[in-house]
């Protein structure tokens, strides 16, 4: 068999193949044993009838055609290994000549796996931004505790802003109900901003049993397409008005919030858990930098197909996330402003896959580099450690016995010794 190489593009090879006639023949044999198991002979059993018979009694036609596929399947495949090429889809094959028996001439197109060059991956220039906790974040932080700790008394007074109130609600655009905008006995935290500007602030000063208006406009980039921008009225009742009363910051407070002797106990502790958050905040957009340096010093040839397969995985999860969050993507592109689907892709979506491409390619090629590996033990007790994550759910520990979910648990393990080795490089 003889391969020739033609590369279309960074990414796109053809392969010209020519088999002859001692492959051709080994392919005949293996079609011969396949059809065999078809062959009805008289005097045997189906599917134990012996080639040498069944080769008297099979379709020359169809002999001839499961002989160049198991020809062609085998020469494809064997010409990729040979080049040590690895093909991301499904090569397209054409067969330009085949006489049976002689000559098998064919070619095999796909996009590969390309060559990537790294940059100077052990000395970039981006540095790991020091973590620190301020006396104000840590006040904000005891400020926050201080309001999940707040008591709560009913009032006989107009509402303050603050106050936690009951309210029946009823919006209406252009005269008649929208959706989601009716609610009764609904508790409203005024101040806390989770109705749109205005809502709250409006119901300020206002008395118990007290029925009124509020005329609003929604804001432009409301994610409801039909609501955004709109004027609306809404009637409000108010039903109850409760003060909220904060503890007071000392020793005692310290210790309802947690087993802390005193408030220094717990201004220190809180100033830990917000320097152990910042110092893992700071370690990602370390590893973020680092690795966009690199995609950016490093050719990185981009592969179509890959591309188009992470676009459909950010669309699905994208989609999903709007779903959660009552969300319709055509509501979604109308308030960003995207005139359809195909121009979100084009613009948002694409150059997310592009970027994810691009890494996941450098960081294969820095694996192959620096000659990282993980052994059946760090494997095992990654598996184990996910397993004890999901040990109350036996449908997804099943998961966990499969190859398939074996192997993302490698790559994903590799991966990190990757970028953790990135770093010690530039550390």
């Amino acid at each position: 068999m003889e391969t020739t190489l033609t590369y279309l593009s960074d990414t796109k090879v053809i392969l010209t193949i020519t088999v002859g006639a001692l492959e051709l023949e080994q392919a005949a044999q293996v079609a011969l044993i396949k059809l065999s198991k078809t062959t009805k002979v008289p005097g045997f059993r189906a599917g134990k009838v012996p080639a040498s018979i069944a080769a008297k009694h099979v379709n020359p036609q169809a002999l001839q055609e499961q002989t160049l596929d198991d020809a062609l399947s085998r020469a494809v495949a064997e010409s990729f290994a040979k080049e040590k090429l690895q093909p991301l889809d499904r090569p397209t094959v054409e067969v330009k000549k085949f006489v049976p028996g002689e000559l098998l001439e064919c070619t095999a197109e796909v996009e590969v796996l390309p060559k990537v060059t790294l940059g100077n991956y052990k000395k970039l220039s981006a540095k790991k931004e020091k973590a620190s906790v301020t006396a104000k974040e840590i006040d904000e932080t005891i400020e926050r505790m201080r309001v999940g700790h707040a008591t709560k008394k009913e009032v006989k007074r107009a509402a303050k802003n603050g106050d936690e109130v009951v309210i029946d609600f009823k919006g209406k655009k252009d005269g008649i109900a929208f959706d989601g905008g009716t609610a009764t006995d609904y508790t409203l935290k005024l101040g806390g901003g989770q109705f749109i500007p205005g809502f709250e602030e409006a119901i300020i000063g206002h008395n118990l049993g007290e029925t009124f208006d509020i005329d609003l406009n929604f804001p432009a980039d409301y994610h409801a397409a039909e609501l955004a921008g709109t004027a609306v009225t809404f009637t409000v009742t108010l039903h109850k008005v409760f003060e909220s009363k904060l503890p007071n910051i000392d020793d005692a407070f310290a210790k309802k919030a947690g087993p802390f002797k005193n408030v220094e106990a717990l201004r220190d502790d809180i100033k830990r858990e917000l320097m152990a958050q910042k110092e893992r905040d700071s370690l990602e957009k370390f590893k973020d930098a680092l690795l966009t340096e690199l995609v950016e010093k490093s050719k990185v040839p981009i592969p179509e197909v890959l591309v188009a397969d992470q676009m459909r995985s950010i669309e699905r999860d994208f989609e999903q996330n709007l779903v959660y969050q009552g969300v319709t993507i055509d509501s979604y592109l109308t308030t960003k402003g995207f005139k359809d689907s195909a121009t979100w892709r084009e613009k948002e979506v694409r150059p997310t896959a592009l970027k994810r491409v691009q890494a996941g390619l450098v960081l294969a090629e820095l694996t192959t580099a620096e000659t990282i590996t993980a052994t059946d033990a760090e494997i095992n007790e990654h598996v184990a450690m996910h397993k004890r994550q999901y040990q109350n759910n036996p449908e997804a520990l099943k998961q966990f016995e499969t190859e398939a979910v074996r192997r993302d648990i490698t790559n994903h393990f590799i991966t990190e010794k990757t970028i953790e080795q990135l770093i010690l490089l530039n550390s």
